[in-house]
């Protein structure tokens, strides 16, 4: 009987003995682009033994991605992180970067939930609070800071978070659309409002400064003859890397895959088979769990946590930015995103001092030299406007248009 799966498949192919799984293979428009559509009708074709179609074919596009030039692209960001510490020691400098490669990997955890699922989650955020408030609250009120209370800090928030995001998910997955984004942000809130009021376990408004044990310790001297500010910087850095090459091998699954057909048809994959309530709450469960370890290693760094800095609604409308700018379904998007929103913050306000110093003589000049706010609106009108797709999106958009118009026709 004919297969619809959405690729269009020679006729030569029509008379070949291909072996059929018996599991239906949710082939989706968006998750197989035209050069994977070759990719799959030659491995129809040539499929070593052992393997079938569709595995052929996921082997042969991993074996593309490793010899893609973005390949050394990715390696060359990875080492201008390592790098930075001996390129720009500014303490600065080194907060940048490294908050750009924590809120990039948060911003990749939110698009696995709302690029690759289709879950739009106003919440996200409360599970980066969750594990901020859990290592704080392990290594400052459990007596001498150990590194068994920073772990235990983790596990605690880790269990926490995925707890709260299968009650959420189990309780309101299946409304849909703009009515779970308010269930999600009404958790947010509360989860705000009670850690404000609980001023004596969290503080309150003043929050917490938690002491952090052995080589994270302020003034600590760590191995190498690196001071414990490095050895932070380089550990955090480590499982931002860590978090993000999962996120990145979740996606690619045959889980990731299944997720994005169930965005693109979510009936037909009911019809199917398919139990997609259990594939989005998996989602979801994911990504809230990565948010709350990077919410950890944000209090292994800032040394500090309130509400507004972790729980407060500003971070999720951070992180939706940096996704939109970026591009929504495209992971590395937040790297871009969290660049340009985070670079922006730190250079646009020191046009104040700029200002006064250029344009001493002119009141006007320097009063709008003052306002970075407006320039920091107009560039994000800016970028919405000439990368509607967000800038990795719309770029990724043209490079398969100039491949379509340079391929030879069939």
């Amino acid at each position: 009987m004919p297969v619809d799966s959405g690729v269009a498949v020679s006729p030569a192919l029509v008379n070949c003995s291909v072996y059929v799984p018996t599991r239906p293979v949710i082939v989706s428009p968006l998750n197989v682009a035209r050069p994977a559509a070759s990719v799959l009708a030659v491995a129809l074709v040539s499929a070593p033994a052992g393997l079938t179609p569709v595995q052929a074919a996921r082997a042969a596009a991993r074996r593309g991605r490793r010899r893609e030039p973005t390949a050394f692209l990715r390696l060359g960001v990875v080492l201008a992180w390592v790098l930075v510490p001996a390129l720009a020691p500014s303490f600065q400098t080194l907060d940048l970067a490294l908050k750009i490669a924590l809120f990039a990997t948060l911003a990749a955890s939110f698009d696995v939930v709302i690029g690759y699922t289709g879950i739009v989650s106003f919440g996200h955020a409360m599970f980066f609070g969750f594990g901020a408030y859990a290592v704080a609250l392990a290594v400052g009120k459990l007596g001498a800071p150990t590194y068994g209370h920073l772990l235990l800090g983790f596990g605690v928030g880790i269990a926490i978070s995925a707890t709260v995001a299968v009650l959420i998910g189990a309780f309101s997955l299946r409304v849909k659309a703009l009515f779970f984004a308010m269930i999600t942000l009404a958790f947010a809130e509360f989860a705000l409002i009670l850690a404000v009021q609980w001023s004596a376990l969290t503080g309150g408004e003043d929050g917490l400064s938690p002491k952090l044990p052995g080589v994270f310790a302020a003034g600590a001297s760590g191995p190498f003859g690196l001071s414990g500010r490095l050895v932070t910087y380089y550990t955090v850095l480590a499982v931002c890397l860590g978090c993000f090459l999962l996120l990145r091998r979740f996606v690619h699954s045959p889980l990731g895959r299944t997720l994005q057909a169930i965005r693109d048809n979510e009936l037909r994959a009911e019809a199917l088979g398919y139990r997609t309530f259990v594939f989005q709450l998996a989602a979801s469960s994911v990504g809230s769990v990565v948010a709350t370890v990077l919410g950890g290693c944000y209090t292994l760094w800032v040394r500090y946590v309130n509400p507004e800095s972790a729980l407060g609604i500003p971070i999720m409308l951070d992180v939706l930015l940096m996704v939109i700018i970026g591009g929504i379904g495209t992971l590395y998007g937040g790297i871009v995103g969290a660049a340009v929103l985070l670079t922006a913050r730190t250079v646009l306000p020191g046009l104040r001092g700029m200002g006064a110093t250029v344009f001493s003589g002119s009141e006007i000049l320097q009063r709008l030299s003052e306002r970075w706010l407006l320039y920091f609106g107009i560039l994000f009108i800016l970028v919405v406007f000439f990368f509607p797709r967000g800038v990795l999106g719309t770029l990724r958009e043209v490079a398969a248009r100039r491949r379509g118009e340079g391929a030879p026709e069939a």
